[in-house]
């Protein structure tokens, strides 16, 4: 079993609705956890000046901040700020996305800025409808992008476009060399095309063939569960996400 890939944290957005970071990394602590990865909710990361403070209540709590995102880069030079933060927090990881009208200046900039700050760069796969959700598209991402930029695999958005080109083991073996980070998710849907967030292996996701293939590559990066359902109290349920995680890896 390839330990890496049990080595997770949980994304912030599970705690939305707690905006208090001594509260967020107390819940983090809760789930059994001493990981995170940060989002725009719990901190500014245009203010690097005022980071270190978030740094510190996550560090005294023993909580480590081991990537930030997903933020989304149109190539300004303020996002710089952004790897400026990781780099504060000793992030190796960064969760983006591209837009489709900005994608080739933005590309240039952000591999720039992660040779500077030795911070790597997962595209966060958002669905069917959002640019960089479908392989193909991701394929030529990183074509301009490696070996700075790489995948940041949501795996429940890889389900939302299809049972073929969704099937998440397979953008592990289609992207061996590129796969940065993991956002452990799963979804069940609707006759209408709808989703809905449940426990990570108990819906669409097949997690032990997932943990198999990352395995295949030595998978050696960022990962973090996400589980967006219950956000007034999504600890119980984050709790059940973990035992499912360490069933699923014994």
């Amino acid at each position: 079993m390839n330990r890496p890939a049990l080595d997770f944290g949980v994304q912030s957005y599970c705690f939305r609705h707690f905006t208090d970071n001594r509260a967020v990394a107390a819940k983090v602590r809760e789930c059994g956890l001493d990981k995170i990865e940060l989002c725009g909710v719990h901190a500014d990361f245009d203010r690097p000046d005022t980071f270190g403070e978030v740094v510190r209540i996550y560090r005294e709590a023993g909580v480590a901040i081991v990537s930030l995102g997903v933020q989304t880069f149109g190539g300004e030079d303020g996002e710089q700020r952004w790897f400026e933060c990781a780099a504060l927090a000793g992030a190796k990881h960064l969760s983006a996305h591209f837009k489709v009208e900005s994608f080739p200046r933005a590309i240039e900039k952000v591999r720039a800025w992660s040779r500077e700050y030795g911070v790597r760069v997962g595209i966060h796969n958002h669905g069917g409808y959002a640019f960089g959700g479908q392989p193909d598209v991701m394929a030529h991402l990183l074509s301009l992008g490696a070996p700075e930029i790489g995948v940041c695999l949501d795996t429940a958005w890889a389900l939302q476009i299809g049972p073929r080109a969704g099937n998440p083991s397979e953008w592990v073996r289609k992207f061996p060399r590129s796969i940065y980070g993991i956002h452990y998710k799963d979804f069940v849907f609707g006759p209408d095309g709808s989703w809905q967030d449940v426990i990570v292996g108990e819906g669409n996701l097949d997690l032990p063939g997932l943990l198999a293939a990352l395995g295949e590559i030595s998978f050696d990066g960022m990962c973090v569960l996400e589980y967006e359902a219950d956000p007034e109290d999504p600890v119980p349920a984050l709790r059940r996400c973990v035992e499912s995680m360490r069933r699923a890896g014994a």
